[in-house]
Formats: C-alpha cells, sequence, structure tokens
C-alpha cells in the first residue's frame, strides 16, 4: 500500500507518517513549504493549485491520501482580507485532492473538525448529525471541504477531531505549561467543554481505518470523559507538578478571542467501536505519555 499525506510539518501530519513508517507503509509526506525531513521522505505540494495536485497523485499513484493541511488559525481566518486564502485551502484545496483521488481511484481520509457544528447545548454530536451551523470563518470552510469530500468521492472518511496536541508545533498544553511556569496564577474558560486528542493515539487510529472500507464520518477523539480547558489546565499543572492556581472564567470574561468559539465541543465516538476500531485510550493516560516526551526532549 502507498499512502500520501498532506500538511506533514503540523502535529498531525507530522505522526502520522512516522505510524505509517513504523508499520512499513510506503509513504510520501507534502507540505507548501517544503523542506527535507530526516523521519521521512517528503514532496513540495500547494494543494490550492490544481495541475501540482494532480502531477503529483498521478506520478505517485498512492492508495489513499491522508489530508492533515488546513488553515487552522482561527482568529486570523475572520480578517477580510484572508477569507480568500482560507477557502482556497480549507475548500478548493480539498477539492483539488478529493478530485485527483477518484481520477486514480485512491481512498481520502479528510480531517475535519467540531467547528462545522454551532456548538450549542450539551448534548454530545453524532458523526452522521447534518445539523450544522458553524459560528465562525474556519468552521464554515471546513465544512465546506467536507462537501468538497463527500460530494466528488465514494471511498472516503471524514474524521472530526478536536483540541489536538503533539510534539510537532504549537498547542494548548505547550502555552499553559509556559504561563503555568511564570505566573501564580491563570485564568481559563470553563464553559467550553470537550476532550482533547493526542496525535499519536490519533495516527494510530487513522492508519488503522486507511487499511479498511469502512468509509463514512466519524469522530475521534481521545476516551476519559468531556471536560473544560480549564479542567484540562488543572490536570496539566498536576502532572507536570505545577504549583500556579487555575483561575475558571467564562468565555465573555475571558474575552481574548476574534472568532466565536463552540461551548458544546462533545463529539460522541461510539461509532469507531460499532464499525469494530480501537478507541483512544483516555486523555489523562496520553497527556502524562506527552508530557515523557516533552522532559526527554528539554
Amino acid at each position: 500500500m502507498k499512502v500520501l499525506v498532506t500538511g506533514t510539518s503540523g502535529q498531525l501530519g507530522h505522526d502520522i507518517m512516522l505510524e505509517l513508517k513504523k508499520r512499513g507503509i510506503d509513504c510520501l509526506g507534502t507540505d507548501r513549504k517544503g523542506g527535507e525531513n530526516p523521519d521521512f521522505k517528503t514532496a513540495v505540494l500547494d494543494i490550492t493549485d490544481k495541475e501540482a495536485v494532480d502531477k503529483l497523485l498521478h506520478e505517485y499513484q498512492p492508495d489513499a491520501v491522508i489530508h492533515c493541511a488546513a488553515w487552522t488559525n482561527v482568529d486570523a481566518a475572520e480578517s477580510p482580507e484572508n477569507i480568500a486564502a482560507v477557502r482556497a485551502v480549507n475548500v478548493d484545496g480539498t477539492e483539488n485532492l478529493a478530485k485527483a483521488c477518484k481520477d486514480i481511484d485512491a481512498k481520502m481520509i479528510y480531517i475535519s473538525t467540531d467547528y462545522v457544528f454551532d456548538g450549542q447545548g450539551t448534548k454530545p454530536w453524532q458523526p452522521d448529525d447534518k445539523n450544522y451551523a458553524p459560528l465562525n470563518v474556519y468552521g464554515q470552510s471546513k465544512l465546506d471541504g467536507e462537501k468538497a469530500v463527500a460530494n466528488n468521492l465514494d471511498k472516503y472518511f471524514i474524521v472530526r477531531i478536536a483540541w489536538v496536541f503533539g510534539k510537532n508545533g504549537k498547542n494548548f498544553v505547550k502555552t499553559m505549561l509556559g504561563v503555568g511556569k511564570t505566573h501564580p496564577e491563570v485564568r481559563v474558560v470553563d464553559d467550553q467543554v470537550g476532550t482533547p486528542t493526542y496525535t499519536p493515539d490519533l495516527s494510530r487510529l487513522l492508519v488503522d481505518m486507511i487499511l479498511t472500507d469502512k468509509y463514512g464520518y466519524y469522530h475521534a477523539t481521545n476516551e476519559g470523559g468531556y471536560i473544560s480547558w480549564a479542567d484540562f489546565t488543572k490536570e496539566i499543572f498536576k502532572q507536570a507538578g505545577i504549583d500556579s492556581k487555575v483561575i475558571p472564567v467564562t468565555t465573555a470574561e475571558y474575552g481574548a478571542s476574534v472568532a466565536a468559539r463552540p461551548f458544546n465541543s462533545r463529539l460522541d465516538k461510539s461509532k469507531l467501536v460499532e464499525n469494530g476500531f480501537e478507541p483512544l485510550p483516555a486523555w489523562q493516560d496520553a497527556l502524562s505519555r506527552y508530557l515523557k516526551v516533552l522532559d526527554e526532549e528539554a
């Protein structure tokens, strides 16, 4: 099997490539900026360039594409001057890949987000819910990316994730570790609820998934229960041995975000087990493993 992965300079794409290599699967990583990676084979690819996408996929002939590349700066996406660029990557780029996959009869995994929903209420979102109502430009672009995949392909997996953290890049855990070590107390939102997702755990699932034909919509975060960002921070500080006090605040009290955030990011993941996939471990365990990785790198 041959697998092409987009966005391999990011947290998830990087770890998917490591998982594929670990299993001995022929894989090629791509990124807009390019550059050599000592861990895996890479190629330069701007997914907004349809000709470039067609050329690379027809040359490499992957059996599957795992599409992680995306505009993910949620606040910057709200700026009028950025909206066209956001849609070029998250919608047009995704459609370019989907059409190329159709041409060569390749499977595709599209990484999406809880932001496609309106984030209201307390009921966990089901993978096959169609009650879409994105709150911001980013969410709408990812929803339109989902549609670009579903409208062009039959052999696709649309996998929604949330609250991602991993070794390669910036994330909430790294931010809180930095702030907690330099501030006696930290204000953290407690009315946005969801579950973290650790990229090595998710990568294992996605590779398991791409080896099957159990296509459709899925939700994938770590197990361990739904929590707020404040709850997450408390556990980060507890496991890291940081004494900084967590002050829970509402989203309105925090008031720093440009884009509206979902209050309800609870994703129901039972469809994974129903279709024979092994769920991700508890987020508390994932956090413990992640902190050990960071300690080893320090």
